[in-house]
């Protein structure tokens, strides 16, 4: 097991470094200067050279990659062009909401899939099943941006009971930091709870096709009995590592819903810097 870990590990430098390099790349190709747009589009010819290099900006694209994976390296991801703080107080400054949202929508998704997926295998070929296999399609092939605009519309346009975007401070107000996070937990858990509740449904009817599970029928259990008793105890350990890799993906898939609702996380703060070509965020 130690071995597999540390090839895992010696595997990821490479990988991280071939994504450094894709990014850092494009975003020196795409049109826009950093220098520009912090000084404005009338600023003085000699003001932009000026702090081009200032940003180091007028080096070859080979030489600002090596300065900045040397600093990288050491923990220094940089300044931000734009306000001239520091990459890593930036990202920390939004970690906690990106995380506030990413745990809040993958335990609403658990209150939602684990009944649910437990219910169907329950009443495997019943109405409820098929209902809820249906839904469970809806939510896995409906885009998260479509749902997050349509929950817009429904619960906080046409009946107002939440804000359409913005963030308030939990520790300051935290019944109005849930309301604000109401609709972008809901458009993350809903995608997340069908994934659940079809992986939950199908590892239970295969967990009931067992030897095991037949002894205990066999023994004359209940069906219910044996589901709960049995079944789901060995279904809980796949479930459960499927959740956590979830929560994984979902840290660097919150970026659309973020932008969306004006949640101020790690997503949002990476499309605000790309509009404003802060090259150096979006590398960190």
């Amino acid at each position: 097991m130690s071995g597999y870990i540390l090839r895992r590990v010696l595997h990821l430098g490479p990988v991280l470094l071939f994504i450094s390099v894709i990014v850092f790349f494009v975003f020196r190709i795409i049109p826009g200067d950093a220098a520009v747009i912090r000084l404005g589009d009338n600023a003085d010819p000699e003001a932009v050279a000026v702090l081009r290099r200032t940003l180091g900006l007028d080096k070859p694209l080979p030489l600002q990659y090596l300065d900045w994976l040397g600093n990288a390296v050491r923990g220094d991801l940089g300044q931000s062009y734009i306000n001239k703080q520091s990459v890593l107080s930036l990202v920390l400054e939004k970690l906690p909401a990106t995380l506030e949202l990413a745990l809040l929508g993958v335990a609403l998704a658990l209150a939602i899939s684990l009944p649910i997926g437990i219910l169907t295998a329950l009443h495997r070929g019943t109405w409820i099943d098929q209902l809820a296999r249906v839904l469970a399609l809806v939510g896995f092939c409906m885009p998260r941006y479509w749902l997050a605009v349509l929950l817009i519309l429904l619960l906080a346009v046409r009946v107002p009971w939440f804000p359409a975007a913005g963030f308030a401070d939990l520790t300051e107000d935290p019944l109005l930091n849930l309301r604000h996070a109401a609709l972008p937990v809901l458009s993350v858990a809903f995608t997340l709870a069908a994934v659940q509740m079809r992986f939950l449904r199908s590892s239970l009817l295969d967990v009931i096709g067992q030897d095991y599970v037949r002894t205990a029928y066999a023994k004359g259990l209940r069906h219910r009995a044996v589901v709960l008793r049995h079944a789901l105890k060995n279904t809980l350990i796949p479930f459960i590592t499927v959740v956590g890799l979830e929560l994984g993906n979902l840290l660097g898939g919150l970026v659309v819903v973020e932008q969306i609702f004006s949640w101020p996380g790690v997503g949002w703060l990476m499309i605000q810097s790309i509009t404003h070509r802060d090259y150096a965020v979006v590398q960190g």
